[in-house]
């Protein structure tokens, strides 16, 4: 099969994030407004890529005052640092899995991470459009991108646990062919 580009459904994609609260307890989020496609051959990965663009603005943990805060300077900066992206560098198989390297931008910081991920199907959807679904995980310190605010407890440790865990869930459509008037 050739490398086939696809464009990621938002509507039917998502991507999830957690992080520790007080130590103990967990808070998830998601960022409800971003784009992404990638290139897929499934004959030879390492010609595979992954582009995605995330408004930081968009930030939801269901706590409208918690949100405000994450947008402000003590943390994504949005006016400053309104996008967050993920360009892969390197695709790999591993088993039955992907191993997608790239470079996650946030608060204006670039590293290295690499999502584990696996497809997790394909199929014709009822509009007659050729779907694939993949299913990725990383975690990341959010001190590595400079996001290092915190308040220390009473009863020891922080507010805000540094490992962020981040899982991404997609549904994704095959583009069609431009054709040539």
């Amino acid at each position: 099969m050739a490398t086939q580009t696809w464009n990621i459904d938002v509507g039917h994609s998502g991507i999830h994030f957690t992080v520790r609260h007080m130590m103990f307890a967990k808070v998830r989020g998601t960022f409800t407004q971003w784009e992404g496609s990638f290139t897929l051959d499934d004959a030879d990965p390492s010609k595979s890529s992954v582009s995605v663009t995330i408004d930081a603005a968009s930030i939801d943990t269901s706590e409208p005052k918690r949100d405000e805060h994450l947008r402000s300077p003590d943390f994504f900066d949005v006016a400053k640092y309104p996008k967050i992206t993920f360009v892969s560098r390197k695709v790999e198989r591993d088993g039955d899995r992907l191993k997608i390297t790239g470079d996650l931008t946030v608060h204006g910081v670039t590293r290295e991470v690499v999502l584990d991920a696996e497809q997790t199907g394909s199929g014709k959807d009822p509009w007659g459009n050729q779907r694939v679904g993949f299913s990725a995980r990383t975690s990341v310190l959010r001190s590595d991108f400079g996001l290092t605010w915190n308040q220390a407890l009473e009863t020891g440790g922080v507010l805000v646990g540094d490992k962020i865990e981040i899982e991404v869930e997609v549904s994704a459509v095959l583009a069609k062919a431009q054709q040539v008037a």
